[in-house]
Parts: C-alpha cells; sequence; structure tokens
C-alpha cells in the first residue's frame, strides 16, 4: 500500500511538472499576438484561458482514455461555452453570457476571423471575433501538446503544436516582434529542460522494471551522478540560452528588410477605385463652395492643415488612391488606438481635433497629421466604425458608406515635425515602391530635366522643382473674374500647363504637375489634398474654425530617408495673376485667290519596325501572376482552421505509418515476421474486435475468423507461418520475410474491404491499437520483472 501511494504522488508530481511546463511553453507562442491587439489584457486572457482548457481536456481525456472523436467534441464543446467571455466578450452579455451575436461571432469567426485579423489595422481591438484567433490557436495547440505528452511515450512529438502556436503567432502577428530575444531564450530553455527531464523520467522507469526488489547503491555515487546530470543539463541550456539571445538580434532581420508576415501579403479587402479621386472634386469647392460651410474643426494648432487624402497612381486621366501602393488600407479595429507611421521618429505637435460635418459628404475622412485614434460619436458611430479603414503610410482615412451632416468625430494626431533644409540636406531620397506613372506627356519629362539641370543635392533637386514653378508660374482658378484656368489634371490639361508661354492654375495643377515631374526624376512624390484656412485672416486660432470650399488646397509630399514624407508648396502665391496680353491692331485681309487642288499623292509605306507595339506581355503576365498569388493566398487562409483541425487525425497517420514502418524493416527476420502478424492484430483492434494478448496466434486467427469471417483462410495461414518463422531452427531467407509481408497488406485490405467507408475512416484514426501497444509494452515490461526476481530468489535459496 505504501509503494502503491509513493507511484500515485509521483505520477501526480510528473503531472503537475508537465502542466507547468507546457502551461509555460504554449503561453510564450500566445505572447506574440500582443503587437496585434495593441497589448489589450483581453488577448491574454484568451490565449491563456484556451491553454488551461486545451491542456485540462488532454488530461482528462488521457485519464479516462477518450478516443480522438470524444476529444474532438469536448474541445468543440467547450469552444462554444467558454467562448462567448473568452473570444466574444464584447457581443456577450456582461461581457460572459452567451447571447445571438456571441454565438454567431464564434460560429462564423472558425472560418472568417483568421482573414478579418490580417485585414484590419493593428491594434486590431477585441470586437468583430478578432479574439476567436488566439483562443482557438491556444486551445486546439494545448489539447493536442497534452494529448501527445501524457499519451506518447516520446515527448518530442510535442514540440510540433508548441513550435506551431509559436510561429503562428509571429505568422499572423504584426512586422513589430514582441520580446523576441526574451520569448526565443525562455522557450529553449524551457523545451530544453523539460525534455530533458521527460527522458531522465523514462530512463528511471525502464531502469526500476529490471527488478521488482530494491537495488542498493552507493549514495554518494548516486549522489555525484545526479549533481553531474544536473550540472550538464545546467550547461547545455545555459549555452542554448545564450545563442538564442545572440542570434535574436542577428536574424531578425535578415537580408536587411523589415520583418515579413502574412499580413503584408494579403490583399486588403477594399478596392480604393471604387472611390473617385478627392483631386476630381477640387474645382468644385473652388467654385461652387467657395462661401459655404463643409465642416467645422475645433482644436487645429496654427499653422496646421487638415489632410483629406494622398494620392499615388497617375493614369493621364487622373491621380488617384493605389491600394497596391506602399500605403495599404486597412480595416480599423480598436478604433481609439490607431499606428503612427514612423515619418519624424515620433516627433511632432500632439492634437486633439473635433470634426462636425456640414456640407462635405464623402468616403475620406478629413484629419490631420499622423491618426493616433479616433473616437466617432453621434447615431452614427457604430455604422462608420463598422466601415472605417486607414492607412498609415498615406496617413489617409476614409469610411466606405461615407460622412454626412451631423456626423461628429475625435481624432487625436500627431503632426510632423518640419525639418529644415540643412538638416534634410544629410538625407537621401527614401527607396519606395510606388505605382507607375502612365500615360504623362513627354513634356513632363523635359521640363523636369530644363528645371532641376545639373543639381546633384536631393533637397536641391526638389526645391529646384518647387521654386520654379511657383516663381514662373501664375495663379487662377477659372471664375469669371480671373483669366481662364481649365478645370483637370489629365495629361491633355498637364500639356496646356507646361507646354504655353505662360503656366496659369491652381494647386490642382501645380501639385500634379510637380509630383509628375519628381517621379520622372525617380523622386518618390505623391499628391496631398486637404483645407487650411488664410491663418493670417484668422482672428482667434483656439475658437472653432468654419472651413469653407474656398479653404481647399493640394500639394506635394516627398519621403526622405528617416524623416518620411515631408511637404512642398509649387503652387504660386494668389495675388501673382498673369497680365491681359496688349490688344494688337487689326490687320487688313487681302482678297482670296482660289487655288488648284494639289495633286494626288501616294500613300506613304510604313517601314516593318514602324507597326505599333504590341501590349506589354510581361505587365500582363505579371498581373495574372500577382492575381493567382491572392487567390491561392485566400484560399490558405481559408484552410488553415480546417487543417488545425485535422492536425490531431495527422499525428495518429504518422504514429501509425512509423509503427508500420519499424515493424517491417527493424529487426532480425523472425522478429520482422512477428510484426507483420502484430500489424493484422492492430488493424482489427482499430476495427473494433477484442484481441486477448495472452492467447497464441492460432488461437487469435481462430477468434478472428468469428468477426472477419470473409478472410478466415488467409489470418489463419498467417497465424500458422509466423509460427513456423519466429520457432524455427534458423531465421528465415529475406525473400520469404517480403513475401510475408506482401500477404500481409493483402489482408489488412481485406479486413479493412470489409466494412464500410465510415468506418474504415474511424479505425485508420482511432487510438485503439496505439493504447493496446501501450499496454501490452506494460505486461511484457511486468513478466520481465517477475522473471527476473524469480530467477534472483532461486540464486539465493541455492546458495
Amino acid at each position: 500500500m505504501k509503494r502503491q501511494q509513493t507511484r500515485t504522488a509521483t505520477g501526480w508530481l510528473r503531472d503537475s511538472i508537465d502542466w507547468v511546463a507546457l502551461t509555460v511553453l504554449l503561453v510564450l507562442g500566445v505572447l506574440g499576438f500582443g503587437p496585434t491587439f495593441g497589448g489589450d489584457p483581453r488577448y491574454l486572457a484568451a490565449g491563456v484561458g484556451g491553454v488551461l482548457l486545451g491542456l485540462g481536456i488532454a488530461w482528462l481525456g488521457a485519464r479516462r482514455a477518450f478516443g480522438p472523436w470524444a476529444v474532438a467534441a469536448t474541445v468543440l464543446a467547450v469552444y462554444l461555452l467558454a467562448g462567448h467571455a473568452l473570444a466574444a466578450p464584447v457581443e456577450s452579455a456582461f461581457g460572459f453570457l452567451p447571447t445571438l451575436e456571441s454565438l454567431r461571432i464564434l460560429i462564423v469567426g472558425v472560418v472568417f476571423s483568421w482573414k478579418d485579423l490580417l485585414t484590419v489595422a493593428d491594434p486590431v481591438g477585441v470586437a468583430r471575433g478578432m479574439l476567436v484567433v488566439p483562443f482557438l490557436l491556444s486551445l486546439v495547440a494545448s489539447t493536442v501538446a497534452g494529448s501527445l505528452a501524457w499519451r506518447v511515450r516520446s515527448p518530442y512529438w510535442v514540440l510540433v503544436p508548441v513550435t506551431g502556436l509559436f510561429i503562428l503567432s509571429i505568422v499572423f502577428g504584426t512586422n513589430n516582434a514582441s520580446l523576441p530575444a526574451l520569448r526565443g531564450s525562455l522557450l529553449v530553455a524551457v523545451l530544453v529542460t523539460w525534455l530533458a527531464y521527460r527522458r531522465d523520467v523514462a530512463r528511471s522507469l525502464e531502469t526500476n522494471s529490471v527488478s521488482a526488489n530494491p537495488v542498493v547503491a552507493d549514495a554518494a555515487v548516486a549522489r555525484a551522478g545526479r549533481l553531474r546530470r544536473v550540472g550538464l543539463g545546467a550547461g547545455v541550456v545555459a549555452a542554448a540560452t545564450v545563442l538564442t539571445v545572440v542570434l535574436t538580434p542577428l536574424t531578425a532581420n535578415v537580408g536587411g528588410g523589415d520583418r515579413q508576415v502574412l499580413r503584408d501579403v494579403v490583399e486588403p479587402p477594399v478596392d480604393l477605385f471604387d472611390y473617385p479621386s478627392p483631386l476630381a472634386s477640387f474645382r468644385k469647392y473652388v467654385k461652387d463652395n467657395a462661401e459655404d460651410t463643409l465642416f467645422t474643426v475645433e482644436g487645429l494648432p496654427e499653422n496646421q492643415r487638415v489632410r483629406l487624402a494622398a494620392v499615388d497612381a497617375y493614369d493621364g486621366v487622373v491621380y488617384n488612391v493605389n491600394p497596391q501602393a506602399a500605403g495599404n488600407f486597412s480595416r480599423v479595429g480598436d478604433a481609439s488606438r490607431l499606428g503612427t507611421s514612423g515619418s519624424a521618429a515620433g516627433e511632432g505637435t500632439p492634437a486633439q481635433l473635433t470634426f462636425t460635418m456640414e456640407g462635405y459628404q464623402g468616403v475620406w475622412l478629413p484629419s490631420g497629421g499622423a491618426l493616433q485614434g479616433v473616437n466617432l460619436q453621434g447615431p452614427r458611430a457604430q455604422e462608420l466604425g463598422r466601415s472605417l479603414y486607414y492607412s498609415d503610410e498615406a496617413q489617409t482615412a476614409l469610411s466606405t458608406i461615407g460622412v454626412q451632416r451631423g456626423d461628429t468625430y475625435q481624432v487625436n494626431v500627431l503632426f510632423p515635425e518640419v525639418p529644415p533644409d540643412t538638416q534634410l540636406a544629410q538625407y537621401d531620397f527614401a527607396d519606395l515602391s510606388l505605382p507607375r506613372v502612365l500615360n504623362d506627356p513627354p513634356v513632363v519629362a523635359a521640363k523636369a530635366s530644363e528645371y532641376v539641370g545639373a543639381v546633384s543635392e536631393p533637397i536641391e533637386r526638389a526645391r529646384r522643382l518647387e521654386q520654379v514653378l511657383s516663381s514662373q508660374g501664375f495663379f487662377s482658378n477659372g471664375k469669371e473674374d480671373e483669366a481662364v484656368s481649365l478645370p483637370g489634371h489629365g495629361a491633355a490639361r498637364m500639356l496646356s500647363l507646361l507646354d504655353s508661354e505662360e503656366m496659369v492654375g491652381d494647386d490642382e495643377q501645380y501639385a500634379v504637375a510637380m509630383a509628375l515631374m519628381a517621379r520622372k526624376l525617380n523622386i518618390p512624390a505623391r499628391v496631398v489634398m486637404g483645407f487650411y484656412p488664410d491663418w493670417d485672416e484668422v482672428e482667434d486660432p483656439s475658437a472653432p474654425l468654419a472651413i469653407t470650399g474656398g479653404d481647399v488646397h493640394a500639394w506635394v509630399e516627398i519621403a526622405f530617408d528617416n524623416k518620411g514624407w515631408v511637404a512642398f508648396d509649387p503652387t504660386p502665391p494668389e495675388d501673382n495673376e498673369p497680365v491681359p496680353p496688349q490688344q494688337q491692331p487689326r490687320s487688313t485681309p487681302k482678297p482670296q485667290v482660289l487655288q488648284p487642288p494639289p495633286p494626288p499623292q501616294e500613300p506613304a509605306e510604313l517601314p516593318p519596325n514602324a507597326a505599333p507595339e504590341p501590349q506589354d506581355a510581361e505587365d500582363k503576365k505579371e498581373d495574372e501572376t500577382s492575381l493567382w498569388g491572392w487567390v491561392l493566398t485566400a484560399v490558405a487562409i481559408a484552410l488553415i482552421p480546417l487543417a488545425i483541425l485535422l492536425l490531431p487525425l495527422l499525428v495518429i497517420a504518422l504514429l501509425k505509418a512509423r509503427r508500420r514502418k519499424k515493424r517491417a524493416w527493424d529487426g532480425a527476420p523472425s522478429a520482422r515476421v512477428g510484426g507483420g502478424w502484430s500489424e493484422i492484430l492492430s488493424v482489427a483492434t482499430d476495427l473494433g474486435a477484442r484481441i486477448n494478448p495472452k492467447s497464441t496466434r492460432r488461437e487469435t486467427a481462430r477468434a478472428l475468423t468469428g468477426v472477419f469471417p470473409a478472410s478466415a483462410r488467409s489470418t489463419t495461414a498467417l497465424a500458422e507461418r509466423a509460427d513456423a518463422g519466429i520457432f524455427s531452427a534458423g531465421e528465415p531467407p529475406e525473400q520469404e520475410v517480403r513475401d510475408y509481408w506482401d500477404a500481409v497488406t493483402s489482408t489488412v485490405d481485406d479486413l479493412q474491404g470489409s466494412v464500410g467507408f465510415w468506418k474504415r475512416q474511424r479505425a485508420r484514426y482511432s487510438l485503439r491499437s496505439l493504447r493496446q501497444d501501450r499496454k501490452n509494452a506494460r505486461l511484457r515490461r511486468r513478466s520481465r520483472t517477475t522473471d527476473t526476481g524469480s530467477g534472483r530468489g532461486s540464486a539465493r535459496v541455492a546458495k
């Protein structure tokens, strides 16, 4: 009784150590979701709760000998019960009671939450099923890890779910790593220590099974052995930890680039080309709404600007926002916390702006600087929140349903610090991937080279373009009392602006002209449209400002290394109007003389190389490749939940394949013949047959005849051949072993073919034969222990 109590206490101690080690390993993986949720503690509650629940399911399943389908059903039930509080706290009543909305989130989130987590700008928040991913991943990974730890003899299989959760938290995370050195070193240290402990426990169990009698050993030698093993293990853990800490910074940016995650290659679900370019309405604000109040803004610092949108794609007709450019738009999760672009290294003027919409209507949200948070107010706050998208790179926000009169919202923004030219002279232009300029008139490149000349310094090249346009051009909005100035910024308008004797236009034309010329000189440039008043006429800058259509402006931003986007204003002053040309004296026309018609001319023959150029096949091929890439990425994301659910089945299939391979190829020929018979017994066990481990092969074959009568003859023959091969005087030849295994394969097919499809699939992923193998191994160890103890006792008596 005392020995039984000691053995029970030891088992509880082993389970407790396994619980602690697996919890730490799996929680380290959960911590990888920290930047995705902006450090919100509710993601940690979902992940740690999933880990503890999964380990509890695995421990109970191992103790109660649950099958894989029972474990999977328990996981599903726990997910639907505990998920209301852990994965859908916002939609649940009081944060934990089930509601129809929280139940819908849990069911739909199994498929769609993976895509939402990747397409929502970080921090993603905890609403709309965002917590389903960490909760479901931790629940499944911990269940698989615990089942492998407490059911499979080798502890190394636990590496698969533990490292899988660790890697998936990185893949579904952001470019900002969450404590990489600390998490990596702890993962290695705890994993190596726990695996060494489990190996030592397994070796102790094998050693103790040699004899049932207590072994008398030298206490000093045993103590020295334990100290030596502990010291060696501590050295290995320390070396692994040091290597992890040293190598983590070196491998963090392999190849010199930023950390790449899955959200970098997933296309946002909003097509920005569905919405008109904000520049298309520029002249409308100037001519039709010049005196109308578009919106009021409160808290705008003096000399700062309200941004509407940044456009970076030109096709010869309009300058628009390109969703495939550097500033991709992502759906906003937690609107109260948004990331800031590192354009000014976090330096600048913070402000809280309050916008109230009046006459302005559109999808582009007026804001300013880099958004750090949005607080939507009014009766349409929830609708606007669900439709809100933001590009941190473009510092532009949009709502797919658009804002309208009466909408109110507050934004926390950071206006970047404007560096002086003396500081910008130290930096080169940033290396960005911007969309290619299409269908621009040739005069743009010619004027760009003419204006810049031999200037080589980056900031000087940009300033030269700005100064030439501002000083040589004339301003006109095209109103009735102003000089003629056509609206728009297409290729024809750019040609008339740059190729005329006098450049006449407004912010729209000059900003687009400078941006196009900069792009022709390989300068990363874009056009920004926004609003700001004439600050010299504002009496009280701290009071709410009424922004009218006359306050609309456009300017150019150019990207510099380590400084981000810097604003340039190429538009001439508004008082710099063109001088009307002097009236010329009217000439007296001469009488017209009828001229003979010109002789007919033969049609000119075009040289062979003058034929129209075919469509660029390379661009078409790249577009098709990109399309297939997005399709394959979307399919892969949709299959992730299915892959997670099928992971336990894959592990079982691998274990059985490994067992069959070991039986067929490891050991002496006679042992491999016995392994073939064991393979038949394993298949029969999985199909539902009850095998008595104490029966002989022929008795077992007769028992199987009643269960599988169709394969009775082959089963009996294989039992007799196995007895002959094992108990014969010598080892059977290799050809006989191969023939035996061919017969085993045929018999296995007959056994599986005798049952229906679903029963055959259940047997394929059943754990019955694996548990029976483990039970038979324990019986063999006890038998060897009993035989060894009897032999020693006889020796003592004889002596």
